[in-house]
């Protein structure tokens, strides 16, 4: 039986049908998804380091970096499906890449929480990191084992590594998903309550009038809305396991996993929080370490 222990190209021995996927990955759209994600990771190095925005900085640019990674290796399997490298490269890496995403999105509640007035907040500002932030990190790795075994049965042809690998890996988007759910929903009740007190609040809420602000609100929901369409469609996908139809429908893939994450990247590179939310910069780092001082100061 073809395998990529035992298939290094497509031959009448190891036909292309034989493969995980079972197609050669389109040049152009995988060659322009790749050039995307490395100008979104050029700019928000280069963004991040001008504003400073460190933390934002370092999980979008490496989710951005992984993803560039991940479609040059696809790139590589148009010319050679049964090029194992490549395609043990781009299991693990876009599978990760949009954990990343999701959790310098989750950075920015925190920030307008600060911004506007915590007392409506059902959590502190700094809980906001301490809760979705490690659930992130907790996906990130539950998905990094997983794709590593997934990747590494290739090698091994052990089936049972192939199936362990995958359910870590489904468990991993699982919780991903449950997470940026509940952070959408605190998110959208924080804005209800906002909305609620508005006569209350007065001048507090004159920056959110401010048109830049407005735009980042804009493209951190629209990244959003794609890195959870992303995440929820690659449930069944990984579900029905490796080689399954879901995985072999190349379209389905490129649209409902690299539009979307192309469509959050662009979003929140375009519309930078550095000069259209400048909290999220270490000018906020001041602020965060008063509220903290006050939190201890106060009688309880």
């Amino acid at each position: 039986m073809a395998s990529y222990k035992t298939c290094f190209d497509v031959s009448p021995e190891c036909p292309v049908e034989e493969t995980t996927y079972g197609y050669y990955p389109v040049l152009w759209a995988n060659a322009l998804f790749c050039a995307i994600f490395g100008l979104c990771f050029v700019v928000q190095l280069g963004l991040g380091t001008y504003y400073k925005t460190w933390t934002w900085m370092a999980t979008i640019a490496f989710g951005c970096g992984l993803e560039f990674a991940g479609y040059i290796s696809r790139t590589f399997m148009h010319y050679n499906p049964w090029n194992n490298s490549a395609y043990q490269a781009q299991i693990i890496t876009i599978i990760l890449a949009p954990s990343f995403l999701a959790a310098g999105i989750n950075l920015t509640l925190k920030h307008i929480v600060l911004s506007f007035d915590e007392s409506l907040s059902r959590l502190k500002p700094r809980q906001y990191t301490w809760i979705f932030i490690p659930i992130d990190f907790s996906c990130i790795a539950l998905q990094a084992v997983g794709g590593g075994l997934a990747a590494s049965a290739g090698n091994t042809g052990k089936l049972s590594v192939l199936n362990a690998g995958n359910n870590i890996i489904v468990t991993g988007i699982v919780l991903q998903v449950v997470n940026l759910v509940v952070f959408g929903a605190v998110g959208a009740e924080y804005a209800w309550r906002l909305r609620k007190h508005k006569t209350e609040l007065g001048a507090k809420l004159d920056y959110a009038k401010n048109g830049k602000f407005r735009a980042f609100i804009v493209a951190v929901s629209i990244a959003y809305l794609t890195v959870l369409i992303r995440t929820t469609y690659r449930i069944p996908e990984m579900a029905f396991g490796w080689g399954s139809e879901n995985q072999r429908n190349e379209l389905e893939f490129m649209v409902l996993d690299g539009l979307m994450v192309v469509i959050a990247a662009i979003s929140i590179t375009v519309v930078h929080p550095g000069w259209s939310f400048p909290a999220l910069a270490g000018t906020i780092k001041s602020r965060a370490r008063k509220t903290e001082q006050e939190d201890v100061s106060t009688p309880q």
